[in-house]
């Protein structure tokens, strides 16, 4: 293939190719070349344009396919436009002959096809310059279409439609021959060609105005022609032609010519008319149509209204939004008046009433919903409500006559039915869509919407009672605040309206649709509302039999209301279970007899009764069954069980009673047979057993009855086809924009589609589209297809013996009817024996024995071969289930062979389709059957695919092609070369006019691909013909005509982008994929946003780049509605997601936003911050203005904030108009992401001062923190908009804003934070959200964002912060109360949701008062301070915690009043009976399940808040008494029945109740730690314990009782095994700390108890007190040591895993080299060695010697693994711990104590040896520990343990030996410290123990001294040295004796005497000198007055020496004259030198 890129064709290399090769290598050639040409230069072009055309003409000549004579047709336009246009003429003269030619052989139609092709491209590329041939070219083209067939007829159009294009104006003299070809072509029988004509037309109306203003009439009658057999694609083209003259005639752009031509606009109502007529009276014109009218004949066929429906649409959207908004009211009037009685014929048939209102529907959505801003359609809403009162206005004067009969019969009333049924659906629809934003709408007393809509509930007519009630099914769940007073609305007028038969029924339709809105609103309706319904529901059933007027309203409204309750779920329901099963027991009779009685009793009437009120009561328990499963205990289907026999004997008798009354009880019997079923189908089986046969018969004789006339294939079978073959059927079977109206053509003229007056219990189900009205089909409908269903399970179920009676009976009864009668019960048949198949094949079943083989076979087979293609495609299914589940090889292969003989010998078309499916389908589901098979399956399906006669074949054959393909995998790797050049061949050759069959070559074409999989990678040969073929197929695919054939392009580019990116061309893909963005079709979207969601997720940056630069480039707009060009990418997408309303679509954009956002939002901050932006800001009017206004008051003038601010200028246009509440709320969601992602970015995104210092180097740079202002007021405009869901986006906006920004400094000033110049904009925001009406989820979010805002610390002025504050105070005021008081709006849980939220803020703020105060370190204040101080905004510490202290009170009570609630809801579920029956203080009894998910979400900082409450006031509360524990309002105290509330409590048992709540709470959390626990949770939960033990009293509480303290040990442990976070192990060592703390004052108060008992008595005979008691043993699971130590092991040994004898494999510590913690990681064992050295305290004597050992071996391991040499002689911390560990141990009162201190001086002296040791070199090899630690340890035991411990010889020696090495050591810091410790140890005051040192060290110190001569210092370090040593020297002498200190002194002098300079030196000196001659000689001047006598007989004794010094002092003297101004450097040499040793434990 590379041989066919060159700008010439390779003939020598096209010469050696095969006939496909040949097809191919042509086609990549002019891929290739249309590339190339774009970028050659002209001079080149020219140069080969000669060789050039005459090889492009020659491949005319070799008949080209449909692809490549396109793409040869293009190439020869672009030659031209860039070379010289001279040849042109005689090009086109050469076509025009090609086309004359009079061979009329197939062979050479292609060539002729081809000349067409390139005429069109030529005149489009080269336009007016050819302006003077077209007249001839146009003539032979349309001379050459009268002999065309179909393929040149639509090329011919094609052709046509670029001529006109290319030529403009200037193609005037044609236009009337080309009209006059077109119009015969638009009713041309091909469909193909009606598209390509209407395309033409449409070209062609650009020009000619005659075709919108004389011929309007003709072109609109034409196209009403043409929608007569019209397929979904000639609707979509014709009506786009249609919508776009009608639309031009209003418009009319061409006044110039108009005044030529007189020509005159055309009214709107003239259009209008013209559109009516179609709608109305179809295409049989008017004066037949009048004709037929008369003779009441004439009815508009289907897809003719459709059509015209879909040419409203266009009409409309041409027109745009503005213009419909301003013509709104006389459109509306229009479009009812469509199904109004005015037009008798499209409403007299209930089936036609139905559909056309549909229709009207439809316009309305599409248009109201499509075009209209939010601000228009809340207009238009008001609108339809005006029509409402209208039409109510006239049935209201026709109801108010007396008279029944005239009233029923009016004309009137029936007139009005369809067009209030319509208006009441759009405006649900509207109010729907428009959600909270509709709040003002409704608000609206003017308008009176909910006035109208429940005045409209008393009409007569049953259509629009449903209508109504769906509507306000609509309102309820847009603005959920209504939906209880609607409820009680309704309720109200039922109760008393109970005698009138419409309120009753309209009425109860009415509360039905509310309570199944219950479900779509998460605050729910107050749970009293159950009861009252259930009790109206009994009250209207038992009073049915009172009034014979009213029985059969009554009882259908009773079951309706039951069933509509069911909708609520169990934890509502359950509570009325009782009487509902009552009511279903007694709505059947109790015995077979007891019917039998009421069949010999009843009449026509009763009859209809009964079977009305057991069809409800059937619905009502399906209603239970489907929504309340939870409930289906044994017990209750016990209970459901009696009345199911009674249910099914009754339908056995049904035809009977129907012989007997006749018709009136047809409907009812039918749609009690439907009941019946469907509640059968949710039942299991086993509970109706015994009746299994009786149903079965019923099933089988309902399936073949006799009267059903209607074969309704398109809603039976579609559920038992396999998805992917649906798309071999009619485009209706998928999914489209226009499935609403185009569901209709799906059933056969006679038929209705679905409409809610089929089936009122619908209105309170789930519909499954989301919101649009449910739709249940006619009952004679949906009785078939319960009954299908039902019967796959029955007969699963029966006995094998009747299984095969059954299926023989329904074989013979197909047999036995004929014609149209054989086809229904041929299609009934089949589907239920599929749905049999299918379920036993879902229940893994089997088929039975063998004779069941034959009848299912031949039931199958039939149905293979039936002309439905619906039914081959059923039984194709069913063919390959029937192998499934006889599961035997033998039977599979005889099914395959049965197929390849059928195939082998059929020529039908019918047979061959349902066969090669039937293949595809057995390998689908059998897999590779086996390889033979495989290779003649493969074999046959080749064949037929190149069937070119039958398109049909050619389409099935290649679908179970691809279906093989996919299921045989590896297996079919050997035929993956000649499939993929046959589906290439095939996709080169077939017609483009056969949409269906390039689907199915595209079906292929991606199952090879992903056969190959990720092999297309490769680089053989053999593998890149391959790829370069799938990438040829794909390109062929993308510029075929056909939308779905694009789609399909599209999925196999994706395939392939995925297997092998490197292959795909990018931009050429991502320009595809943009130009589809906004396509018609929603198949071809999805696909598009499949393809760039999978992109996006590789390289983002790329795909917008591309996206970006081809908007630009392309020279014509591409992409009508997406902006690209302004917005990139992301903001088209946006703007596509506003319009969209298919929900898949939708996700995958909001995916596709989020990937881009994830990768890009970092580099394109701005950008995507504008987008949200504009998004935000674009919203409707209103919230803009009041946005402003608030603002600036707040503000003030900000300069550039209020400029932000003003309204948008009119010249700029916006680029998002109007966005949906859904849209913004995604912009919204979308700002989070963006901060989270800058998270995770540069630190510069949040710190101004970084941010605004890397702008100024670099513009480009660009960071969050500087578009602050922005996101606040993106925070702001969304957190105060109309809509609820956005007012909740913008808080948790706001909320992130504020945690991120807090602590972000003002760098221009210091002490303030960069979000304090927000606080306005904050308060505004926050304020509306505590209004009255604010729904309690919006009130619950601002109160977090409130606290957070208060705990940010951002104002630190308290004036300021009440603004805020302020705000939580009324909040607390308002739920103060209780859950009495809060609206009844809501359910009980939302209230309880709003009090925690509270609740749970102020928590936060009295948390971090709380912190702020400690960390102040100020004493609490528990009175309030000054006013003044407040007054004067004097902000000390406590400022926040005053604040709160004035509610404390209040709050206290409140919080521990909800955890009293929470520990009661966590209960386990067997205490459940011992609960309060009403609940708890902010929970009722009731909604106690809904309620502990709030409770979960706000209990942990609460339980934080209290335990810090108890703590501040030591348990001693001062502000209450006792007893009133609990709130006010509930008598009940802590932990205490109301019925012991007269008791009052000791305050002590309050004190122990409250700890034992607090303490329960943590520990029952934290002990059974679930997956989902928050970090937050757990933290606030060891914070509280934590405060708790902050205080004595509780202290004494856990220390006294050991168990506890056990318990919560265990809990701790196992919180850090199962949390690996630091902050928590941290916070639960601190905890573990404290109770060993409360232990030690347990036992300290123990021992002082009984010191003073037994004062007198002598000390032995005291017991022993603390852990171990006399024996020393430790019980694990009873000792609070073992507990503990097995805690910090734990800690321990996970940090340094070397601790672990286990895992070193040696008992001692051993060598290893030692390592650096984390920070962390040394915080974690800081703490635990703390805990370690506290634990001896808490043993006793005998207890301290058991666990001294492990203490010790863990203290020094940690030492020995931690001593890491540091820079300037430092510790490590956890080095330092260790030390300061073992200070605490040695220092231990055990070490003395009697009983004790034997065992531990041992202990000790084996310490130290441990220590000693491991510093000595193992094996030879000197280890990198610290000798500084070393040394320290040596100190810390020498001078802490007593004197015994290490005054033993061996011992000490060793310890001196390691400090002379140390001393030899060159490292000075080292040096430095060894003197430091050294000084400490001669300071020792116990001479055995200083004493050895000093003898052994002293002389080498002076040794050392002396150097300092020879060796002068060099630098601070060295100098330091020989003062450390001086001072240990000095410290020598005054401890020495007297007799001694002569000589120490006489020492000490010469060498500090060596260290002076005389004047002459002190002058040239360094520094480092001049500061130690200052230094000695300081010295000397203290000494020498101190020891006279000694100074003065050394001076005596060496005059060199007295010589010096004198010389010194005078030099100095003399210096300190010269050095006056710098002698305050030198006034302390020494002072800022010496280092001092940091850490205490010295």
């Amino acid at each position: 293939m590379e041989l066919a890129h060159s700008l010439l064709l390779n003939e020598e290399a096209y010469s050696q190719l095969g006939e496909v090769q040949k097809a191919e290598f042509i086609f990549d050639w002019l891929r290739y070349l249309e590339k190339l040409l774009l970028a050659t230069s002209r001079n080149d072009v020219k140069e080969k344009q000669k060789t050039l055309v005459e090889q492009l003409l020659s491949l005319l000549n070799s008949s080209p396919g449909p692809p490549t004579r396109k793409l040869l047709a293009k190439n020869l336009g672009i030659l031209y436009s860039i070379g010289d246009t001279f040849s042109v003429y005689e090009t086109i003269d050469k076509c025009n002959d090609l086309i004359r030619s009079k061979d009329d052989s197939p062979s050479y139609l292609p060539t002729k096809l081809a000349a067409v092709v390139c005429l069109g491209s030529l005149y489009k590329k080269l336009g007016r310059i050819l302006g003077n041939t077209f007249t001839d070219t146009v003539g032979n083209i349309l001379k050459a279409m009268k002999s065309a067939e179909s393929q040149g007829r639509y090329e011919i159009m094609l052709s046509l439609q670029n001529i006109l294009k290319g030529l403009g104006a200037a193609a005037a003299p044609c236009h009337r021959d080309v009209y006059k070809a077109a119009r015969s072509c638009l009713t041309d029988r091909s469909m193909a060609v009606r598209c390509a004509a209407a395309k033409c037309l449409l070209e062609l109306q650009s020009e000619a105005s005659f075709m919108w203003s004389t011929d309007l009439d003709s072109v609109a009658t034409l196209c009403f022609k043409s929608f007569e057999g019209s397929n979904y694609d000639v609707r979509i083209s014709v009506s786009k032609l249609l919508g776009t003259v009608l639309a031009n005639a209003i418009i009319s752009k061409h006044p110039g010519k108009a005044s030529r031509q007189s020509m005159r606009r055309a009214s709107l109502e003239e259009v209008l008319e013209l559109l009516a007529t179609g709608f109305l009276r179809g295409s049989s014109g008017f004066l037949r149509a009048s004709g037929d009218m008369l003779k009441g004949t004439s009815s508009v066929s289907r897809d003719v209204r459709v059509g015209v429906t879909q040419a409203y649409v266009v009409f409309i959207s041409t027109l745009g939004g503005a213009w419909l908004e301003k013509n709104f009211a006389a459109f509306l009037s229009h479009i009812l008046s469509l199904v109004s009685q005015t037009h008798p014929k499209v409403t007299q048939a209930q089936s036609d009433a139905v559909c056309s209102r549909r229709c009207v529907s439809f316009i309305l959505r599409a248009t109201i919903g499509g075009l209209l801003g939010e601000k228009a359609q809340i207009a238009a809403a008001k609108d339809i409500c005006q029509t409402i009162w209208k039409l109510k206005k006239v049935v209201d004067a026709v109801m108010s006559d007396g008279n029944l009969e005239t009233r029923l019969g009016s004309t009137d009333v029936a007139a009005s039915q369809h067009m209030l049924v319509c208006a009441l659906q759009e405006l649900g629809n509207l109010i729907h869509s428009l959600g909270t934003t509709a709040a003002p709408l409704v608000q609206d007393s003017s308008a009176g919407i909910l006035d109208s809509v429940i005045s409209v509930i008393l009409h007569p007519s049953i259509s629009v009672q449903l209508a109504a009630a769906w509507c306000l099914h609509c309102i309820a769940v847009a603005l959920p605040s209504y939906l209880t007073p609607l409820l009680d609305r309704c309720l109200e007028k039922l109760t008393v309206l109970k005698s009138s038969p419409e309120a009753v029924t309209g009425f109860s339709f009415a509360v039905a649709a509310l309570l199944g809105a219950v479900k779509h609103c998460p605050l729910g309706i107050p749970h009293g509302k159950g009861k009252i319904i259930m009790t109206l529901a009994e009250d209207l059933l038992c009073s049915a039999t009172q009034n014979s007027r009213l029985s059969a309203q009554r009882t259908q409204a009773g079951w309706l209301l039951i069933g509509a309750l069911m909708t609520l779920g169990p934890a509502v329901v359950n509570h009325h279970l009782a009487r509902v099963l009552l009511l279903w027991k007694c709505v059947f009779p109790v015995s077979p007899k007891d019917l039998e009685t009421e069949k010999s009793r009843g009449d026509s009437f009763t009859w209809q009764v009964t079977l009305e009120g057991r069809a409800g009561a059937l619905c009502a328990i399906k209603s239970f069954v489907s929504h309340c499963g939870d409930l289906l205990t044994e017990e209750v289907i016990q209970h459901l069980l009696p009345p199911l026999p009674c249910a099914v004997d009754l339908l056995t008798q049904l035809s009977s009673i129907l012989k007997t009354y006749g018709s009136p009880l047809k409907t009812p019997s039918v749609v009690y047979r439907q009941r019946l079923y469907e509640l059968l189908i949710l039942l299991p089986p086993a509970t109706y057993e015994g009746n299994l046969c009786a149903i079965l018969k019923e099933l089988a004789a309902d399936l073949t009855a006799p009267d059903i006339q209607v074969a309704a294939s398109t809603f039976l079978l579609p559920p038992l086809c396999h998805p992917d073959d649906l798309l071999l059927l009619s485009p209706l079977l998928q999914e489209t924009d226009h499935r609403f109206i185009e569901e209709q053509l799906l059933l056969s003229n006679g038929i209705a589609c679905g409409s809610l007056e089929y089936d009122p219990y619908s209105v309170y189900e789930n519909d499954v589209e989301g919101n649009s009205v449910p739709k249940p089909l006619p009952p004679t409908l949906s009785v078939i297809s319960s009954a299908v269903k039902l019967f796959g399970v029955v007969c699963a179920h029966v006995g094998e013996a009747q299984r095969l009676l059954i299926l023989e009976q329904l074989l013979d009864s197909i047999k036995h009817t004929k014609g149209a009668r054989q086809q229904v019960v041929q299609l009934h048949v089949v589907s239920s024996v599929s749905s049999f198949l299918k379920y036993v094949a879902g229940s893994k079943g089997n088929l039975g024995p063998e004779e069941m083989r034959r009848p299912a076979l031949a039931l199958v087979l039939g149905a293979l071969e039936s002309p439905n293609p619906l039914l081959r495609c059923a039984a194709a299914e069913a063919w390959a289930r029937l192998a499934q589940v006889v599961d035997d090889g033998p039977f599979t292969a005889s099914l395959a062979q049965v197929s390849f003989d059928k195939l082998k010998s059929a020529r039908d078309a019918v047979t061959r389709t349902g066969h090669s499916l039937a293949l595809g389908s057995l390998h689908r589901y059998l897999g590779g059957i086996s390889s033979q098979h495989l290779n003649s399956c493969v074999g046959i399906l080749y064949t037929l695919s190149q069937d070119s006669t039958s398109p049909d074949v050619q389409t099935w054959a290649l679908h179970a092609l691809s279906l093989i393909i996919d299921s045989a995998g590896p297996l079919y790797y050997m035929h993956v070369e000649p499939t993929l050049s046959l589906t290439i061949m095939l996709l080169l050759n077939v017609p483009p006019t056969h949409a269906e069959v390039h689907q199915s070559l595209g079906r292929c074409l991606n199952a090879l691909i992903t056969t190959l999989g990720p092999e297309l990678q490769g680089n053989s040969t053999s593998i890149s013909a391959l790829r370069t073929s799938c990438l040829l197929g794909c390109a062929v695919m993308q510029d075929n005509p056909d939308c779905l054939v694009q789609a399909q392009a599209i999925s196999c580019l994706q395939q392939l982008h995925m297997f092998a990116p490197r292959y795909v061309n990018l931009s050429n893909l991502v320009c595809c994929l943009c130009v589809n963005l906004c396509s018609p079709y929603l198949l071809l979207r999805r696909a598009v946003l499949a393809c760039l969601r999978q992109l996006v997720q590789r390289e983002a940056a790329e795909v917008s780049e591309h996206a970006v630069t081809l908007a630009k480039d392309s020279r014509e707009e591409l992409i009508p509605d997406a902006n690209i060009r302004e917005v990139g990418l992301e903001g088209a997408l946006l703007t596509l997601l506003d319009k969209e309303t298919d929900h898949r679509l939708c996700h995958d954009i909001k995916e596709t936003l989020n990937h881009m956002l994830t990768s890009m939002a970092v580099d394109k901050l701005s950008f995507w911050l504008k987008l949200c932006k504009d998004v935000l800001a674009a919203s409707a009017d209103f919230t803009t203005v009041t946005c402003v206004d608030t603002m600036q008051e707040e503000e003030g003038d900000k300069g550039d904030d209020a400029s932000v601010l003003t309204p948008r200028n009119g010249d700029r246009v916006h680029p998002f108009t109007n966005p949906r509440w859904a849209t913004r709320v995604f912009a919204a969601e979308c700002v989070c992401r963006i901060i989270n992602q800058c998270e995770n970015a540069h630190c510069a995104h949040f710190d101004i001062a970084l941010a605004q210092e890397m702008k100024r180097k670099d513009s480009r740079n660009d960071f969050l923190v500087l578009h602050l202002a922005d996101l606040i007021r993106m925070a702001f405009m969304a957190a105060t908009d109309h809509s609820d869901q956005l007012r909740l986006s913008g808080l948790e906006t706001l909320l992130i804003v504020i945690r991120r920004f807090a602590s972000i400094p003002e760098p221009e000033f210091p002490g303030h934070v960069i979000l304090e110049q927000y606080q306005a904009n904050v308060g505004a925001a926050l304020r509306p959200a505590f209004t009255s009406e604010t729904p309690p989820d919006v009130t619950a979010k601002a109160c977090q964002v409130c606290s957070a805002w208060i705990a940010s610390g951002v104002v630190s002025d308290l004036n300021d912060l009440r603004r805020v504050h302020h705000l939580l105070v009324s909040s607390l005021t308002k739920i103060q109360a209780g859950k009495e008081a809060l609206s009844h709006l809501y359910n009980e849980s939302a209230s309880t949701m709003e009090i925690l939220a509270v609740l749970k803020a102020w928590a936060e703020v009295y948390i971090i008062a709380v912190e702020r105060h400690k960390n102040h370190k100020q004493p609490l204040k528990t009175t309030t301070f000054s006013e003044e101080s407040v007054r004067n905004g004097s902000y000390s510490s406590d400022g926040l915690l005053d604040l709160v202290h004035t509610d404390l009170g209040t709050l206290s009570r409140l919080w521990l009043a909800a955890l009293q609630d929470f520990a009661l809801l966590t209960l386990p579920s067997e205490f459940a009976s011992q609960l309060p029956i009403e609940g708890g203080t902010f929970y009722t009894a009731e909604t106690s399940e809904n309620a502990k998910v709030h409770y979960y979400n706000s209990w942990a900082l609460i339980l934080h808040a209290s335990a810090l409450w108890l703590t501040s006031t030591g348990f001693a509360d001062p502000d209450e008494g006792a007893s009133n524990l609990s709130r006010p309002v509930t008598p009940t105290s802590m932990c205490q029945g109301s019925s012991s509330g007269a008791t009052i409590k000791s305050p002590e048992d309050v004190y122990t109740d409250r700890f034992h709540l607090i303490l329960g709470i943590c520990v029952e959390f934290l002990c059974s730690l679930r997956s989902e626990a928050t970090m937050e949770s757990i933290t606030a939960c060891l914070h509280a314990l934590q405060a708790l033990l902050d205080v004595p009293w509780p202290r004494s509480k856990i220390g006294s009782d050991q168990d506890l303290g056990i318990e919560l040990l265990n809990v701790l442990h196992r919180v850090i095994l199962t949390r690996e976070s630091p902050s928590v192990q941290l916070a639960s060592l601190e905890v573990v700390r404290q109770i060993i703390c409360a232990a030690q004052e347990h036992v300290k108060e123990k021992r002082r108890s009984a010191e003073v008992d037994d004062g007198a008595a002598e000390k032995e005979t005291l017991p022993e007190f603390g852990e171990g008691k006399d024996t020393g043993g430790l019980v694990p699971g009873k000792s609070l040591v073992f507990a503990t130590l097995e805690l910090c092991v734990c800690i321990l040994v996970r940090q340094l895993p070397e601790l672990n004898p286990k895992l070193t494999g040696s008992p001692g510590v051993k060598a290893t080299k030692p390592q650096m913690l984390s920070e962390d990681g040394s915080r974690l064992v800081s703490a635990a060695l703390v805990i370690l050295s506290e634990l001896p305290a808490v043993c006793s004597p005998e207890g301290s010697i058991s666990i001294l050992p492990t203490i010790l071996y863990l203290t020094i391991g940690v030492l020995r693994e931690t001593a890491v040499k540091l820079p300037g002689g430092q510790l490590s911390s956890t080095v330092a711990a260790s030390l300061q560990a073992l200070k605490g141990i040695l220092s231990s009162p055990m070490a003395r104590a009697e009983k004790s201190q034997a065992a531990w001086t041992d202990l000790l002296r084996s310490a130290l040896t441990t220590v000693l040791d491991s510093w000595d070199p193992v094996d030879g090899t000197h280890q990198e520990l610290d000798e500084v630690s070393l040394l320290t340890a040596i100190t810390v035991f020498t001078l802490s343990a007593s004197p015994e411990v290490t005054i033993i010889p061996c011992l000490q020696k060793r310890c001196m030996e390691k400090f002379k090495v140390t001393l030899e050591i060159k490292d000075p810091m080292v040096q430095i410290k060894t003197y430091q410790l050294l000084l400490s140890i001669f300071q020792c005051p116990n001479p055995a123990v200083s004493y050895p040192y000093i003898y052994s060290l002293v002389s080498s110190i002076v040794d050392k001294l002396q150097e300092v001569d020879l060796k002068k210092p060099e630098n601070t370090t060295e100098l330091q040295i020989f003062q450390e040593g001086i001072k240990v020297l000095e410290a020598l002498v005054t401890v020495a004796e007297e007799q001694h200190r002569s000589q120490l002194v006489a020492c000490l002098l010469p060498i500090l005497i060596s260290f002076l300079l005389d004047e002459n030196a002190l002058g040239s000196a360094t520094s480092i000198m001049r500061n130690l001659h200052d230094f000695a000689l300081q010295n000397l001047m203290q000494i020498g007055p101190q020891y006279s006598t000694v100074f003065k007989s050394v001076m005596a004794s060496s005059p060199a020496l007295k010589e010096r010094l004198e010389a010194a002092v005078k030099g100095n003297q003399e210096s300190v004259r010269v050095r006056i101004p710098t002698s305050k450097h030198t006034k302390h040499p020494g002072k800022n030198l010496s280092i001092q040793l940091k850490t205490s434990f010295l």
